[in-house]
């Protein structure tokens, strides 16, 4: 199968190496995704193991389209029924740009039609409202891309984005996407061998996978996918896979992960969300302010996402927290690597630390940079 990892901006280069470690051959990265070839193993695999991908798409077919009937044409030849059956809901996720075919709704209907004649009656959940919004609903995910005439058709193998582990339920404000979390971490290279500290933990996203990294426990560990759905699904296979990747699970995380945070919901909200996750043993949650955080004893990498202040009277107030941070980590972090993820180079500025730029994505539509300093 041509598969495709959709990733954070920035992040492509680090979901091609995990795309490695499972045995894939990705292609050359694009911006936000990776292409590569997998059987249906591999493909299971990259949902369940990959910490930095937030979607697996397979594609179904690419073809030349000017017109509605060379449109319907080329879609007969899709295998739809190998994916769908009747009654499932659907949601086609069009796209066009300088297209002939450019009402996008007009596609979708028309490849709905196809597909039934195939697979047998479906909903359309984008209509009903099952599918839509970026996390996607209980309806199978087709996205549909027309560029200059070339339509291409994938089928989403994943369903909720992969950042939704299962395992948040209870967030703060403004939350850190999972998949981002692990991307930080693997882009400092952090594998467990030395701890870790968040002082602006949060709802314990970085904590939480900073655990879970450690323990080698697949992120999709806590939740299910699109392709469970499929009708040639192997429910045995995929019960061997989970069963094999749990086995290589580590039981403990061995060093010290430390998050804290001066919102005692907040910390609440990240003890539950370590429960759930399995990881809570592992993690020292405390309710306190930057000034009176404990960071482990060892030297390591304190990991964090401070507030932004996105508008300038918040930024002007951040600055003497941004400052502290800077006293606190030349007062007592000797030896360790701090690094945290950025909106603002003034803000950085404060902290008075010599801060190298590693990784530029976006956090809620916000470009942040990622940025460490070697202490």
């Amino acid at each position: 199968m041509d598969c495709y990892a959709v990733t954070h901006p920035g992040v492509e280069s680090l979901t091609a190496r995990e795309l490695v470690t499972l045995g894939a051959s990705p292609g050359p990265t694009e911006p936000g995704g990776v292409p590569f070839t997998a059987d249906a193993r591999l493909l299971q695999a990259a949902n369940l193991r990959l910490r930095t991908a937030s979607r697996i798409l397979v594609r179904l077919a690419s073809f030349h389209a000017r017109g509605f009937p060379e449109l319907e044409r080329h879609a007969r030849r899709i295998p739809w029924s190998e994916y769908l059956s009747a009654g499932d809901a659907v949601d086609f996720r069009v796209t066009s740009r300088k297209s002939r075919l450019y009402h996008q709704g007009a596609v979708a209907e028309r490849l709905l039609r196809v597909a039934q004649e195939a697979a047998g009656p479906l909903r359309d959940a984008g209509r009903s409202g099952e599918g839509d919004g970026e996390e996607g609903g209980e309806g199978q995910l087709i996205v549909v891309r027309i560029v200059r005439d070339e339509c291409t058709v994938s089928i989403d193998s994943s369903g909720a984005l992969l950042h939704r582990r299962g395992y948040r339920l209870a967030t703060g404000k403004a939350p850190l996407r999972e998949t981002l979390a692990a991307a930080l971490l693997l882009r400092l290279e952090w594998d467990g061998s030395c701890p870790l500290f968040d002082p602006f933990c949060g709802s314990g996203t970085i904590p939480i996978e900073g655990a879970l990294l450690a323990r080698n426990i697949a992120p999709g560990s806590f939740r299910g996918f699109a392709f469970e759905r499929w009708r040639e699904f192997d429910a045995e296979a995929w019960a061997s896979l989970r069963n094999a990747v749990a086995a290589e699970s580590r039981s403990v995380a061995g060093v010290p992960i430390v998050g804290s945070d001066r919102d005692a919901g907040a910390v609440k909200a990240a003890r539950a969300n370590a429960e759930r996750a399995g990881v809570l043993a592992d993690l020292a949650l405390d309710v306190a302010s930057l000034s009176g955080a404990q960071p482990p004893g060892a030297p390591g990498l304190l990991l964090t996402n401070p507030p932004y202040g996105l508008r300038l009277g918040e930024r002007l107030r951040l600055r003497d927290l941004y400052a502290q941070l800077g006293n606190i980590a030349r007062r007592s972090l000797a030896g360790w690597t701090v690094a945290l993820l950025s909106p603002h180079r003034d803000l950085e500025r404060q902290t008075g630390l010599p801060f190298e730029s590693l990784l530029e994505t976006t956090t809620g539509g916000i470009p942040v940079r990622l940025v460490a300093a070697r202490l």
